[in-house]
């Protein structure tokens, strides 16, 4: 007889398979719709999309490292004082390996990604209205200056979170508690829950 695959192995090829498949459909999606707005939209308004993006990228960065540094004793010590939100961030602390891999690898590539794809759009539109410029040499700076930002932004942004952990994880926990009021949707399931339902 073989041997039975452990319940730990399973939950971790489901999870590999499905942060696989919402990485695909993510970047597809978000891929197609920044394209499509900062296509259509004025250069100036296209570059104020590019910069957010590559924002969004550093402050899910910053999420992922708080989570996965952040200490569990005055996140119990909340969630003990009923504190909304402190429930939230007691579940990112315990499910940090996922929570750090979700911010940063999911959501910080699809981040670099839509910046790129945003980058190439604006040099194209760009050398379209000036045709003079050199598509290739503005393509490179601005690949250049993204790239710079990014990296830039999440070297700062590593040593705030790793100063800030648990501060930073209440409140990603705060905002996950005010999106379940306000829509009834769980981002994270309970253990204690989940484990009722078997």
């Amino acid at each position: 007889m073989k041997p039975r695959a452990k319940p730990g192995k399973k939950k971790k090829s489901r999870w590999v398979v499905l942060i696989t498949l919402w990485t695909f459909l993510l970047a597809l999606t978000f891929s197609f719709l920044s394209e499509m707005v900062v296509r259509n939209l004025p250069l100036v308004a296209a570059y104020v999309i590019l910069i957010v993006i590559v924002i969004v990228g550093i402050v899910f960065d910053i999420i992922g490292i708080a989570v996965t540094a952040s200490d569990q004793k005055p996140l119990n010590g909340m969630a003990a004082q009923k504190i909304p939100g402190a429930r939230e961030a007691v579940m990112l602390h315990k499910k940090a390996g996922a929570v750090s891999n979700f911010c940063n690898d999911v959501i910080g590539d699809i981040c670099g990604i839509l910046s790129g794809a945003a980058g190439a759009v604006i040099v194209t539109r760009f050398v379209a209205i000036y045709p003079n410029i050199r598509g290739a040499v503005l393509g490179v700076m601005l690949s250049s200056f993204i790239a710079a930002v990014t990296v830039g932004g999440k070297a700062i942004g590593k040593n705030i979170a790793i100063d800030n952990a648990s501060e930073i994880t209440f409140k990603a926990g705060r905002f996950l508690n005010v999106f379940y009021r306000k829509t009834g949707i769980r981002v994270l399931d309970d253990d204690k829950n989940s484990g009722r339902k078997r």
